[in-house]
This record gives structure tokens, sequence and C-alpha cells, in this order.
């Protein structure tokens, strides 16, 4: 099989500061094998470089050369070990290939309904309390996720909700508050109509989620959810977990911890990183299964050099072509 891949610098409309630092661009690695394609996200602050994703390219490179030519077969053949996130790249490659000679898109393969994938949600980075509500009134959308965790997070989520008090607000402290933090904040979160909040602390302490969960403000867990172990593990300290592909290593074991989580009664936020149309819509395909999409990575993107997936305010139109149905802009 042939298997090219080639390094993007993506340029963000507005500065991306959350709890773990600033960017003005992120990088990303497209992925075709045989004309399927697939993206990679590097995320430094969940272990990814192009020096990881490259490496694991190179070692998938030889595990495909001789691999059957079903799904399964390609997929199992995929290493087990290195980047999550070239995983993914790579699975969304072979899925887009079953797609386009079955000739059908994912979500109709997986007998989905594509008016059943909940409304995306649109990032407010961490800013000032005016350039926020500016933000959050220039957005026009529905529902609203405010990152927090890093400044004065109280006048922040007081200000967009003076700017938009129609709109439906999430907040994201992406572990960046400590637990006395969180008990003072919660119940001002509560107060402003805040409908949950995700990562408020560092994974490491299950425990404080212990104590933080019944105080009247679901919690969703992301970060430290990569796998099924992860879901089985935080389902006693959290509400709802966040799935994303880029963590999971791809479709189907993103699709297995939704699965997963619905088993064992928590809500789904299916998740992105700042990505384009190309692993936003390979998400996507799996947003009529979960109850909350956060699936706003190319509307933050100045550059998206893919077409195929489309908004509607905040509906998701999902491809309507063979697999992906994303293809590059001409």
């Amino acid at each position: 099989m042939r298997l090219d891949w080639q390094t993007f610098t993506l340029e963000l409309a507005h500065p991306f500061r959350i709890a773990h630092g600033t960017s003005l661009t992120r990088t990303a690695v497209f992925v075709d094998l045989d004309g399927g394609l697939g993206e990679a996200a590097v995320v430094p602050y969940h272990g990814e470089s192009v020096e990881a994703v490259t490496a694991y390219l190179e070692a998938a490179r030889g595990r495909l050369a001789d691999a059957p030519s079903t799904l399964q077969g390609r997929l199992a053949r995929l290493p087990r070990e290195g980047s999550r996130a070239a995983r993914a790249a790579l699975e969304m490659a072979l899925f887009d290939l079953w797609g386009r000679a079955l000739d059908a898109p994912l979500w109709r393969l997986f007998g989905l309904d594509p008016q059943r994938a909940p409304p995306t949600s649109f990032t407010l980075a961490v800013g000032s309390p005016e350039e926020l509500a500016e933000l959050a009134q220039r957005s026009g959308l529905p529902v609203l996720k405010l990152k927090v965790g890093t400044g004065d997070d109280l006048a922040a989520l007081e200000a967009v909700r003076a700017a938009r008090p129609d709109a439906r607000l999430r907040a994201d402290a992406n572990g960046g508050w400590n637990l006395a933090q969180a008990r003072d904040l919660i119940p001002e979160l509560v107060r402003l109509g805040v409908e949950f909040l995700e990562q408020p602390l560092p994974p490491e302490d299950r425990a404080a989620y212990a104590e933080l969960r019944g105080r009247g403000l679901p919690l969703f867990a992301d970060e430290p959810i990569k796998t099924v172990r992860d879901v089985v593990e935080w389902a006693p300290y959290v509400d709802g977990v966040v799935v994303k592909l880029a963590k999971s290593g791809g479709i189907a074991p993103a699709r297995a911890q939704i699965e997963t989580a619905r088993a064992l009664g928590l809500e789904v936020m299916l998740g992105c990183m700042v990505e384009t149309r190309l692993a936003v819509g390979a998400a996507a395909h799996l947003a009529p299964l979960v109850e909350h999409a956060d699936l706003d990575g190319p509307l933050l993107i100045q550059n998206d050099p893919f077409q195929g997936l489309a908004y509607d305010g905040a509906r998701l139109v999902l491809p309507q072509g063979p697999g992906l149905g994303v293809r590059r802009r001409v």
C-alpha cells in the first residue's frame, strides 16, 4: 500500500489560550493511504510530536505492506504502541477506503441517522471578560463552551452570560483548578446556568472528583479518557466522558468507549482537538451516538484545506460523499 504524509501548520482565527498554554498555530500531519485520508493532531500536552507521529507512520508502513485486503485485517496490523494521533489518522484513512469501496458514507454503513447528531458547542478560549463577551455575541451560536482555569473565571463567565442570556453554557478547566477553587466556583457555575463542567482538576486525584460530584453540576472527564479501561475506571467519579478520535486512536476505539460509557450510565460528549474538517468530519460520523458534541475545530481555523463537513449554525451537516466524505479543496 502507498502511504504518504505531510506536516501542515493550522492558522488559528484567534489566539487559543487554555490552562495548558496559548497557541497562534497548531500542527497537523495529513495522511494519504492509497487515496484514503486521515489527520493526526500534534498536541504536545497529550504527549504528541511530529517525530512521534512520523515514527508511528514509518512503523505502520512496513506492517501494512502485506496486510490482508479487508478492513479488519488492515486494522489488526496497525502498531499497538506509539502515537495515538497517528493511529487515528491511519484508521480514518482505512475507514475512508472502506466507505469509498462500498460507495456510502460511514454514518450510513454504521446504520446511524445524521439528523440525530447534537448541535456542536463553540469554544471561547481564555481571554478578558470584555473580549469573551464580544466573541460570544459575535458568534451567535446557541451552545458556548468557555475555557477556564487561568484567570478571573467568574468574571469571564458572568460577562458571557450577560452578553448571551439565551446561550447554553459549558465550562472546561482542562485540569487548571485545585479542589478549593472548584468548591468555591461550582455554586457560581450553577447560578449562571452552566450545563456541565469538564476536567475541573488534574486527573491524578480521583478522590477529589468524588468529593465534587453531586454538588449540582455534572462533571465530565476529558484528558484521562483514552481507552475503554479509562471509561470504566472513571465511571464512579464523573457523570460523563469526553471521547476524541485523536486520544482514542481512531473511530473504532472511540465507538467502543461510547458504548462502554452508555452501558455504565454515563453521558458522552464527542470532542475534537483544533483539527480540520478531515479529522472532525471523521468524528462527526459518530455524532448521532452521543448526547453532546464539541466538534468546532474547523470553526477555529483560518486555513482549513478540506471540505465535506458543513455547519448550519451549530447543526452538524454530516458528509454525504462515500467514506469520510471529506476531500481537499480545489
